[in-house]
């Protein structure tokens, strides 16, 4: 079966570089995903997979039955939206859509599963179960796809035994991939702050409540809350990325300063709780300098758990079809996945598809305008993929 998978995947190769650079060619941004939905569902009928579209307007979801279907049965997800970013890459797949970008390597996940269904489908004589493959919109976006899609019934009839997920690592060279069992990413949640104070001549401060001096001692005071009263056993981590003022100039005192930043940790405890001495905190603050504070935190992602016994599975199951040393261990990330939805529902594994190529001068990271890969890590890809879900049917 593992070298017959290996087989397929060579031969498949090309066409799913083509379906790769179409995507990257053409993105869109999430929750908006109409032409490479229908992509997607053009492919999947020429590969005669049947599936059901409009999962949240743009999702679709596939259904590939092996023997005994009912037996068990595995998710994989590919997420399909790109990101607000001007691409500058220099090659014949570039972004045609000015402004949009695949700079997070949907389009390889996506295609990447398309290759992993066309193999799986060859195969499904051979494994009993169902693969049910989820190619979810909006990722990238609040309140996340799959949780649009959780409510809307993708983890029911039939519900999953597990779920799988790749996602392209630029730091770690194509040809490997790499598992970190238990908790994996943090949550993230989106924090929206407007101090609101009484503007007037700089020159003259006695006369004004100055929103910005309230504001850097608001901020000041957060970075202490957080390093004084979070579990320094459990990362956290609070940052403002923006701040601006409504007016102002050199010797203008504004009326008000909106700041929006991100809070992020792995304690579902602590993060409830930390949520509510920030907004106490500002608006105290704020209040005891005249101002006044309007403290608003959109709930983001849950964290990231790995279930442990699958990710060993999964982990065994990579090292026998790589070989051991493609096979590597994952630090903790701060950075988020909606995927940790699905992960807080069924036993889940999100693992990393090494993407990077230094001789290649492939080496851009994610969310940047010049990310790309080295697509020989497709090849790789897709049939580990097939054979991740292959053999956790079999257990």
């Amino acid at each position: 079966m593992k070298k017959e998978i290996k087989q397929i995947a060579s031969e498949l190769f090309p066409q799913v570089i083509e379906w790769r650079r179409t995507i990257h060619a053409n993105p869109e941004l999430s929750f908006e995903e109409y032409q490479t939905s229908k992509y997607i569902s053009a492919i999947l009928k020429q590969l005669k997979i049947k599936h059901t579209k409009g999962w949240a307007k743009t999702g679709i979801v596939a259904m590939i039955k092996g023997k005994n279907p009912s037996s068990k049965t595995i998710a994989l997800r590919a997420d399909i939206d790109a990101l607000p970013i001007t691409e500058k890459n220099k090659v014949a797949y570039k972004s045609k859509n000015e402004g949009v970008m695949h700079a997070c390597g949907h389009d390889v996940h996506t295609s990447n599963m398309l290759g992993a269904a066309a193999i799986l489908n060859r195969l499904k004589d051979r494994f009993e179960g169902t693969v049910k493959i989820i190619f979810q919109p909006g990722e990238e976006k609040l309140p996340g796809g799959a949780s649009l899609l959780i409510k809307e019934g993708v983890l029911k009839n039939p519900k999953p035994d597990s779920i799988l997920a790749l996602h392209v690592h630029p730091p770690l060279a194509a040809g490997k991939v790499g598992f970190r069992p238990g908790t994996y990413m943090a949550s993230a949640d989106e924090l929206y702050v407007t101090v609101k104070g009484k503007g007037g001549h700089a020159a003259v401060p006695q006369g004004n409540i100055d929103p910005i001096l309230i504001s850097s001692h608001i901020i000041t005071a957060l970075q202490q809350l957080v390093s004084r009263r979070a579990n320094p056993n459990m990362p956290t981590v609070l940052s403002f990325g923006k701040i601006n003022s409504v007016g102002g100039a050199t010797n203008v005192i504004p009326n008000e300063v909106k700041l929006e930043g991100t809070f992020r940790t792995f304690d579902e405890t602590w993060r409830k709780q930390a949520h509510k001495l920030m907004k106490k905190l500002a608006e105290n603050m704020a209040k005891s300098m005249g101002g006044e504070c309007e403290f608003t935190i959109a709930h983001g992602y849950p964290f990231l758990k790995n279930n442990e016994q699958l990710t060993h599975r999964m982990q065994s199951y990579a090292s026998d079809y790589l070989g051991k040393s493609k096979v590597v261990e994952l630090p903790r990330r701060m950075t988020s996945e909606d995927f940790s939805f699905y992960s807080q529902q069924v036993p889940a594994c999100f693992f990393r598809l090494g993407t990077g190529n230094i001789k290649k001068k492939i080496t851009s990271s994610v969310h940047t305008d010049t990310f790309n890969i080295d697509e020989s890590a497709l090849k790789l890809s897709i049939g580990l993929t097939a054979w991740l879900a292959i053999q956790e049917l079999s257990q």
